[in-house]
């Protein structure tokens, strides 16, 4: 039934300065842009991995109203191969880091940032010994 979490969809209060986030910090290219009958952008589509994009949409204009306590979407979890080299990079490139790494409690191996949008943003590398690890050992088809 279903084959791969497709994408994840953020309304934005800049599109442009977002999508820029998204090409020149994390690294994503644009995949395409949609257009209305105006030409004025709709909807940009950042290339995360295989099958996996981000999709960004205009129009947000409403406070931050995300707090731990918020029933809803949380953050944002991206996979890295070297959790080092992605701060590096990350750092270098003028990510502003929320939280430093350290070991989680899934034994998966952790950074935070976030978007111009304030949306928090998980940077994971899995070890063997991870929880999420074993998981896809166990369950990956």
């Amino acid at each position: 039934m279903v084959t791969a979490l497709g994408h994840i969809a953020l309304r934005t209060k800049d599109i442009e300065e977002t999508a820029r986030f998204y090409r020149e910090v994390m690294g994503f290219p644009e995949a395409f842009r949609m257009h209305d009958d105006n030409g004025n952008t709709t909807t940009i589509y950042m290339y995360v991995s295989r099958s996996q994009f981000l999709e960004l949409f205009p129009g947000g204009n409403t406070p931050d109203v995300h707090t731990p306590e918020t029933i809803g979407y949380c953050h944002v979890c991206f996979e890295v191969d070297s959790l080092e080299e992605a701060y590096r990079t990350l750092k270098e490139r003028g990510a502003s880091i929320d939280r430093e790494p350290k070991t989680g409690f899934s034994k998966c191996l952790q950074f935070w940032t976030h978007d111009p949008d304030g949306n928090s943003i998980e940077i994971m590398q899995l070890p063997p010994e991870s929880l999420q690890a074993q998981a896809n050992a166990r369950l990956a088809k």
